[in-house]
């Protein structure tokens, strides 16, 4: 994403904030980021993607800090997962995103509820996966359960917590304690024997994707970023950004485009990790392979 389209981003973003996403109009936009009515169509054709764009810049930065954790860490750990989601509910305040989404939730537009809904089974569908690395393969018939009752827990536990202390206030102690309760929860629907959700319900509704080869896919990326040692090769981390963004955030990953993406990146293999640039398209060639797979 060049500078500019990011400027507008971030200048939109505070005049939502500000006045509230119905009531800023898209001149309210130019005027206040200094672009023009043509500019403003050549990156965004209309005011909800420029919304959209919000939202996935912003879950983009989150994703990579959210992966940032996992490197050199045991993926089973509790601490890391309790981590990962105070991060992701600090970043969240941080950027204000509750009032977007519930001025979002309360609109009649169906493809901004769409665009939401799709992101919170999205974010179900993370904690379930990282449930499996957590608790086990043997647990995986109650984890989506449990996936959808972490975050229920979550959200209630913070809502009220703020209510009674400041909200400048530590999340920490919430995310420890829900995390807890939904260890234990773990432990009693397995032993139970008993679930509401299948797993194949999230499971086939995301089924393009091979999450594991996604999830570390993510990581061997980050890994490349930081190899990359020389300040004036922004070309390479562009490239990185364009085939994460490409393979995680797109329901049909373009594979010629990746493929021209990683063949300019073969130019660049003197400033990057050669060893990892090869675990990396080996993933994605897994990743394309993977619906074919399931069809034999």
């Amino acid at each position: 994403m060049n500078d500019r389209k990011l400027h507008v981003i971030k200048k939109a973003h505070q005049l939502f904030l500000d006045k509230g996403f119905q009531a800023t109009s898209i001149q309210d936009i130019l005027e206040y980021s200094g672009i023009s009515k043509g500019t403003f169509y050549n990156y965004f054709s209309s005011k909800n993607e420029l919304l959209m764009s919000i939202f996935k810049t912003l879950h983009k930065k989150m994703e990579a800090e959210r992966n940032k954790l996992l490197i050199g860490q045991d993926p089973s750990s509790l601490e890391v997962f309790t981590q990962q989601i105070e991060l992701q509910m600090n970043m969240n305040r941080t950027n204000k995103l509750v009032a977007l989404f519930e001025e979002v939730l309360v609109s009649n537009d169906p493809e901004l509820k769409q665009f939401i809904k799709e992101g919170q089974l999205r974010m179900v569908d993370w904690i379930f996966n990282r449930f499996i690395e957590i608790f086990g393969e043997d647990k995986k018939p109650y984890l989506l359960d449990c996936a959808v009752m972490f975050l229920g827990i979550l959200h209630h536990n913070v809502k009220y917590y703020t209510k009674f202390f400041e909200f400048s206030s530590s999340i920490n102690p919430v995310v420890r304690y829900s995390v807890e309760r939904i260890r234990k929860v773990v432990e009693e629907v397995s032993t139970a024997d008993e679930y509401l959700l299948k797993p194949e319900l999230i499971e086939n509704r995301f089924k393009e994707k091979d999450h594991k080869n996604v999830h570390i896919l993510c990581k061997s990326i980050l890994t490349l970023k930081k190899s990359i040692q020389q300040e004036d090769q922004n070309d390479c981390m562009d490239l990185l950004d364009f085939i994460q963004e490409e393979m995680v955030h797109s329901k049909k990953p373009r594979k010629f485009l990746i493929d021209s993406a990683l063949n300019t990146l073969r130019s660049c293999i003197s400033f990057l990790n050669a060893k990892e640039f090869e675990n990396l398209e080996i993933l994605v060639s897994a990743c394309f392979k993977q619906p074919e797979e399931e069809t034999v």
